[in-house]
């Protein structure tokens, strides 16, 4: 499966959320870091629901890139 992860910079790092995953997050101090915490996350998070027999989200986010 393929989730959407959103990436923000923050005021001392960077944070990042997946749409599809509800309290799936993750922060670290370079983009890099949070990219590879919120692997981790996303990896931890549906093992957690299958564990638990709880459904696994299909997922439905997707994001564009606007140039203005």
């Amino acid at each position: 499966m393929t989730y959407t992860v959103i990436i923000e910079k923050t005021g001392n790092g960077f944070s990042a959320y997946v749409p599809d995953l509800p309290g799936c997050v993750a922060a670290g101090d370079t983009r890099e870091e949070t990219e590879a915490l919120i692997r981790e996350a996303v990896s931890y998070h549906l093992e957690l629901l299958r564990e638990s027999g709880d459904p696994v989200p299909e997922p439905q986010a997707t994001a564009s890139l606007v140039t203005v």
